[in-house]
């Protein structure tokens, strides 16, 4: 593939499902440098990934799985760094996908960063909409699988929003 179809079809992508990406980088870092540093890596990774696409899956799902798992390694290897120094946080917000404050979204995002790997990137493509087989080929485990580990994330948020109502009261 030459570089400039390349380049367009990476610009295509980058316009259409740059809030799939910002999704990923707000379920997976925290601190707006974080988020930037993210950011870059996924996008660096869907550059790589637009020669090996083959149409065998929608774009949309070739982008998410592209976006998890350079998300899930970036993950790794912040824990790593992180545990053998101490960073400073820049203050420069690269995310501004929404610029309306809602609670509700903020609390939900919250309780998506506590999740391991795997149950953040299954929450998030439940959120998109995805078919459990949708979900379950891009994560590489069965439909069933998907099912009961979605099932447990829902029982997992109802039960922590009823003790935060309860504590609220």
């Amino acid at each position: 593939m030459k570089t400039d179809e390349q380049k367009r079809i990476f610009e295509e992508w980058l316009a259409l499902h740059r809030g799939l990406l910002f999704k990923v980088v707000r379920a997976y870092a925290f601190s707006p440098h974080d988020q930037d540093d993210l950011f870059q890596e996924i996008a660096t990774q869907v550059w790589n990934s637009v020669p090996s696409y083959r149409g065998d899956c929608a774009v949309t799902t070739w982008i998410y799985r592209v976006a998890l798992y350079a998300a899930m390694a970036w993950s790794k290897k912040e824990t790593r760094h992180r545990d053998n120094q101490s960073i400073g946080l820049d203050e420069r917000p690269i995310l501004q996908a929404s610029s309306h404050v809602n609670p509700q979204l903020d609390w939900l995002y919250e309780q998506i960063a506590q999740f391991d790997e795997v149950d953040r990137s299954l929450t998030l493509l439940m959120l998109d909409g995805f078919s459990y087989r949708e979900i379950a080929a891009t994560m590489g485990i069965s439909s069933s699988h998907v099912g009961v580990k979605l099932n447990r994330i829902k029982q997992r948020l109802a039960e922590q929003s009823r003790k935060e109502q309860e504590n609220a009261i």
